[in-house]
């Protein structure tokens, strides 16, 4: 069987799409361009409308490029609007999130009964998805999914369901696959990462979570995906600044810095519990990147709450922005509240914070100049990914997944030599 697989939104869809790759492989299933696969794989993103629009397009595109495949679509937006999805052409079928670890047992039996449509061959049964292989060198780990908490304007808690964590053996049995596969960086993710263990049946913690893979057996290094700032606390920081195992680059969700729309958003924190985290963060990790997640023109923003975003953002120790303009979701509790901000504003207000965002880019990065960073050579490019999340250009390209150290000479654009 030959298979693509698209994947639209965060973290946590890459790393289920990589679960669906390493599965297929080790069926003996071969991965090839989307218009020479007889099945495709679109995992969908439903955070935004964009997203959805996203999903609806890559279905149709698969229908114009290769009429003939047969169309899976899974993910958040599939989970959303099955309707909608299998109203589009090539007759899509729906795999909702709960049965998505399911999807390889659906696809295989069906199509290998057709065996003369693939020639009868088995394929390179248990090939490993290794770095040359899926063309990227991080590994992404999902270790949770779900969400109990009930911010107002989120879909994803009646997409993903409930909290629900991988058990700490199950984690560490993963990383030792993934080492096993050639892999040098683990990116830890979740829906709620910072919830992870809560619902275990022995309850564990992240930072637990952390201190053992901190122990594991190789020279494998982790990077730990978005964390809400709640679930952010000191003794989680002290971890990396001390262990040399964990990445320092934190991703940590704002969402506003108004503490009256903070409120309508339901975000349990206020602004300064956020300036406390992220101000520690710098204190301690003067080189760490620091991003953070921005919606503009949230229902009853106000001109002046809109500028205290733009004003905190711009004193903040804060490296890199998501902006995202909002995007009512049907079903949320935001999406029937009054004081709807028109389009043209959100998306002026969407736009000054990404000005803001270019400007936290470009002073981080020149302070980065002189200094030399460990990182990860990228597979077919002169390209190399610092620990603290930087795309630095290198004058010649090199093998992927080679560990380097690079110094930084040039910011805009990155430019450095390795040492």
């Amino acid at each position: 069987m030959r298979y693509a697989i698209t994947t639209f939104g965060c973290r946590v869809n890459q790393a289920d799409s990589l679960q669906l790759d390493m599965q297929l492989r080790a069926r003996g299933a071969i991965p090839v361009p989307l218009h020479e696969a007889d099945v495709v794989i679109v995992n969908s993103c439903s955070v935004t409308a964009t997203a959805d629009q996203g999903a609806r397009q890559a279905v149709r595109r698969v229908g114009r490029l290769n009429p003939g495949a047969r169309i899976v679509a899974t993910g958040c937006y599939a989970t959303r609007a099955e309707e909608e999805i299998r109203a589009l052409p090539g007759a899509p079928e729906v795999i909702a999130n709960k049965e998505k670890h399911a999807i390889v047992d659906h696809i295989l039996p069906r199509i290998e009964t057709t065996a003369e449509r693939f020639g009868g061959g088995a394929g390179p049964c248990g090939s490993l998805a290794t770095p040359a292989a899926i063309g990227r060198v991080a590994f992404m780990l999902r270790v949770q999914t779900g969400c109990d908490e009930q911010c107002a304007y989120c879909i994803i808690p009646s997409t993903r369901g409930r909290g629900r964590s991988l058990e700490p053996s199950r984690v560490v049995g993963a990383v030792s696959h993934a080492v096993d596969c050639g892999f040098r960086e683990i990116v830890l993710t979740g829906v709620h990462l910072g919830s992870y263990g809560e619902d275990l049946s022995s309850p564990t913690t992240l930072v637990a979570l952390l201190r053992s893979l901190e122990r594991h057996p190789s020279d494998v290094t982790f990077r730990i995906s978005s964390l809400e700032p709640m679930d952010c606390p000191l003794e989680l920081v002290e971890l990396v600044v001390k262990s040399g195992r964990f990445a320092p680059h934190f991703h940590l969700p704002l969402q506003h810095a108004s503490s009256t729309i903070l409120k309508r958003m339901r975000r349990p924190y206020a602004l300064e519990d956020y300036r406390r985290v992220v101000n520690s963060i710098r204190e301690q990790l003067p080189h760490a990147s620091i991003g953070s997640d921005l919606i503009a023109g949230f229902p009853g923003e106000r001109d002046e709450d809109a500028q205290l975003n733009i004003d905190y953002v711009s004193a903040s120790p804060l490296t890199y922005l998501h902006v995202f303009p909002y995007s009512p979701r049907t079903g949320t509790e935001a999406s029937r509240l009054t004081g709807r901000v028109a389009g043209p504003l959100v998306r002026d207000r969407a736009r000054a914070l990404r000005a803001v965002g270019v400007s936290l880019s470009r002073r981080f990065h020149q302070t980065q100049v002189g200094t030399v960073r460990p990182g990860l050579t990228l597979e077919g490019s002169n390209v190399v990914v610092t620990d603290n999340y930087l795309k630095v250009a290198i004058p010649a390209v090199r093998d992927g997944n080679q560990r380097v150290n690079v110094r930084i000479t040039e910011a805009e654009p990155l430019v450095g030599v390795i040492q």
